[in-house]
């Protein structure tokens, strides 16, 4: 990098001691030194460090947009344009060198005097004396030139040493490496011999059982001729054995048909036998029903019941006493399963048992709900008593199967149910769900079979 300049001391408000007179008139006319690349780049590193903190008139125009860079980036992007100033401008070289000497201290005291302590780090004063430019500065960046380049050489002379090194290394590892390869080939070669010779043994072991497997061969072939002849004469007795078992066969499926056409007519006659006697039986119930007088009924017993209810209201029921009948629900499948079967709910202590956080409302929709599906799986009768002070608004639609009953005023629902059980006849299976043990005794008495209220939620829980 060229970095010439006439020194001009008439220009700088504060400037360096400088040069003796002779070498400044010399140091006019020469070229700028070749700086090594390292004091060059400590120059442009010093000048950017210092740059920002220039009064902005001090500053030259080109550098005043590369003060304001970042400072990593300051010396990075603004080196031309930094080394050019420092070059063609010696009164901004002398404002640097100003800020630059005060931040070095002692160090830059020294180069000023023309001297370097020999601790120094010749880069760093070789960077202050072209800043500084004092008596003998060409001197001071020449021996620091030749110091950079000495451990620069230094250091390349190390690298190709360790190089060297290195390269040695890697050659007696892999005379090291080849070695055992060689022996592992060695090893190797012996172990093929070895095989080898096994292998020509077991080739001859082969070649005397491949004789004796030929000559094996020759005497099978006869022996399945042989048996191949034998195979004909049983093979034609087979066949002939064949058509006798067909014939046989033949004879049987003759006599299967005939004793099957037997077994339809026999049949046909036992069915003509049971139509008779059904028809017997329905003409003779007809004429019981006849005599009798009994005309077809449109109303079963639990409707004479309902119709007594002339309101139908609804209150809270709480029963305070329980049942001590079995809550289990396979009893109440058993129950259910009986032929016409009647099953009696008593409806509040059911859901306030079950589900007594709803409200009564939603207690009676989703009890209703639960027994048209029960209704629906069996085809069973069921009727499901509320207790009623009041007339109740906004009940569900009743499902196909399902009778809903309220009492009456001055009525309780047990005694409602008391009165569905009297009113069935006798012999009719009547289920009672109800936990109050005074429902229970008194239907029990009446001949129904009271169950607990559990029974039936955990029917409902299971459908």
């Amino acid at each position: 990098m060229p970095l010439t300049e006439p020194h001009d001391d008439n220009l700088d408000p504060d400037p360096v001691e400088p040069e003796s007179v002779a070498e400044q008139v010399t140091g006019a006319h020469e070229a700028e030194p070749v700086l090594p690349e390292p004091v060059r780049q400590r120059i442009i590193a010093l000048t950017a460090t210092v740059l920002p903190g220039l009064p902005g008139d001090e500053v030259p125009v080109p550098l005043r947009r590369v003060a304001k860079f970042a400072p990593n980036r300051r010396a990075r992007l603004g080196a031309s344009m930094i080394a050019a100033q420092l070059t063609g401008d010696p009164l901004f070289r002398q404002r640097v060198a100003t800020r630059v000497l005060t931040e070095a201290g002692d160090l830059g005291a020294a180069v000023v005097e023309g001297t370097a302590p020999a601790a120094a780090d010749p880069v760093e004063v070789a960077a202050l004396a072209y800043l500084a430019r004092p008596a003998g500065w060409r001197d001071l960046i020449e021996s620091s030139g030749a110091a950079v380049r000495a451990e620069s050489d230094s250091a390349v002379v190390a690298e190709l040493v360790r190089e060297a090194e290195q390269r040695a290394t890697r050659a007696e590892h892999d005379r090291t490496v080849a070695r055992v390869e060689a022996d592992k080939l060695r090893d190797e070669l012996a172990r093929v011999r070895e095989e080898l010779g096994q292998l020509r043994e077991e080739s001859r072991q082969l070649s005397r059982t491949l004789r004796e497997t030929q000559g094996r061969e020759r005497k099978a072939t006869e022996l399945l001729a042989t048996e191949r002849g034998r195979a004909a004469r049983a093979a034609a007795d087979v066949d002939a054995e064949l058509r006798r078992v067909r014939a046989r066969l033949a004879e049987a499926e003759a006599a299967a048909g005939v004793a099957k056409a037997n077994a339809k007519e026999a049949r046909s006659v036992d069915d003509a036998r049971l139509w008779l006697l059904l028809e017997t039986i329905g003409q003779a119930a007809v004429g019981l029903r006849r005599e009798l007088a009994l005309d077809p009924v449109l109303k079963l017993p639990a409707d004479f019941v309902a119709e007594s209810c002339a309101e139908t209201t609804g209150a809270n029921a709480s029963a305070d006493t329980r049942a001590r009948d079995t809550d289990d629900p396979a009893r109440l499948d058993q129950l259910l399963a009986l032929p016409r079967a009647h099953l009696v709910v008593d409806g509040y202590n059911v859901t306030k048992r079950g589900f007594g956080e709803m409200s009564l409302e939603q207690q009676r929709k989703r009890l209703i709900t639960g027994l048209g599906g029960i209704a629906a799986q069996t085809g069973d009768e069921i009727t499901v008593v509320f207790d009623g002070a009041e007339r109740i608004h906004g009940l569900p639609p009743t499902p196909r199967g399902v009778r809903v009953l309220f009492s009456r005023k001055g009525e309780t629902a047990d005694e409602l149910i008391r009165r569905l059980v009297r009113a069935e006849p006798s012999g009719r299976p009547v289920v009672v769900v109800s936990s109050d043990r005074e429902v229970a005794d008194g239907v029990r008495r009446h001949g129904a079979y009271p169950l607990g209220a559990d029974s039936l939620l955990r029917r409902l829980a299971r459908s």
